[in-house]
């Protein structure tokens, strides 16, 4: 059982690329992706953090080459990972052509940032010939000298400027398998260079917030930032930029997709906020079920009521349910009809078969 969401939403229909084997645009799936905060170098760990990223749900992940033996170290990395890395470059068009031909499945760059157009065509020769795909990678922080003088300050038409002008030189060189982001720490910047640059290309969009801060103020601006573009249909892959472990950029993301009906991955936990009418310790029991269940990749709803003011109309939506009882005694629910009465100390248990049995159930079917 699934929650239909109350407003549909309609993607714009953009073109599609290849970023190793995943697509990005059209009607395919929105991405996640996250980026590596180890020493490239140290392969080893590397290798671990990209594995943990991708086990928590990542579809791309991006890896910093700033000198060569970081672009080199990617040969040995490609070997023992299974999804795509996209070679994040500023500035040195070597490390690009480096990053392409030791595997990397898309490049990060400003060709404005390159330098002359020689060094643009050999960069893109590189991709071409190791079927890379590129993200031209506008940043209010990082705007091409005389596009900062003509408008004074970083503003919407600045950063759409600066992509458009990106997206020519690409153009011009019959490079079409890109894809473009207009970031900001400014929410409202950022928004608002996303909705004119969207209507204004067809190429598919990479969103995100940078350096929108720690985990929570991070988290906050992303979600209403990337999730106002979502809502208007804008989007094709999406990073949540924190102060914090990867692992929990893809968690952000993944959840921001869920709450807009966008995507549906692992169990989704519909909860009170717990109060003095709670039949059990809410808010444990769902920090125990989020840890226990991420396993869980089959989409599953679930809800952890505390008590029956809204726990049978929330259990009736849902998978598997929980209303909260008197003296222990709470409800369980099951595709939303009741199936029986559990004491508290053995729920959590019990709600974890119930999910298990239901993940094999769908997965069977």
């Amino acid at each position: 059982m699934s929650l239909r969401p109350f407003r549909d939403i309609k993607r714009k229909s953009t073109k599609v690329i290849s970023v190793g084997k995943v697509k990005v645009g059209g009607d395919n799936p929105i991405s996640v992706q996250s980026m590596t905060n180890t020493l490239t170098t140290d392969v080893k760990a590397t290798i671990n953090q990209i594995n943990a990223i991708h086990e928590e749900g990542a579809d791309l992940v991006r890896v910093s080459c700033p000198d060569e033996s970081s672009s080199k170290a990617l040969k040995e990395i490609v070997k023992h990972v299974d999804i795509p890395i996209i070679a994040d470059i500023h500035f040195h068009y070597k490390r690009a052509i480096e990053a392409a031909e030791y595997g990397a499945s898309c490049l990060r760059i400003n060709p404005g940032n390159i330098g002359d157009v020689k060094k643009v065509k050999d960069v893109l020769r590189a991709a071409k010939e190791n079927n890379c795909s590129v993200r031209i990678g506008v940043n209010a922080g990082s705007l091409e000298k005389d596009i900062l003088e003509k408008f004074k300050e970083p503003c919407p038409e600045a950063l759409v400027e600066s992509a458009l002008r990106n997206i020519k030189i690409l153009e011009d060189q019959e490079f079409f398998n890109f894809k473009i982001s207009v970031k900001s720490s400014d929410v409202f910047l950022s928004i608002a260079a996303y909705r004119q640059l969207s209507n204004l290309t067809n190429y598919p969009l990479h969103l995100g917030i940078t350096e929108a801060g720690g985990f929570i103020s991070g988290s906050v601006k992303s979600s209403i930032g990337i999730g106002s573009l979502l809502l208007d249909g804008i989007g094709d892959t999406i990073r949540i930029s924190l102060s914090d472990d990867p692992i929990k950029e893809v968690k952000i993301g993944n959840e921001i997709l869920k709450s807009l009906g966008l995507r549906n991955r692992g169990v989704k936990i519909i909860s009170c906020p717990s109060c003095a009418r709670q039949g059990f310790e809410v808010i444990e029991t769902v920090k125990t079920l989020e840890e226990r269940l991420s396993h869980i990749k089959t989409p599953i709803t679930l809800s952890i009521i505390g008590c029956v003011v809204n726990g049978p109309g929330e259990a009736a939506m849902t998978d598997v349910g929980i209303t909260g009882g008197k003296k222990g005694n709470n409800m369980l629910y099951i595709s939303g009809v009741q199936k029986e009465k559990i004491f508290t100390e053995e729920m959590i248990s019990k709600v974890i078969d119930e999910v298990e049995k239901k993940a094999a159930e769908l997965e069977n079917n």
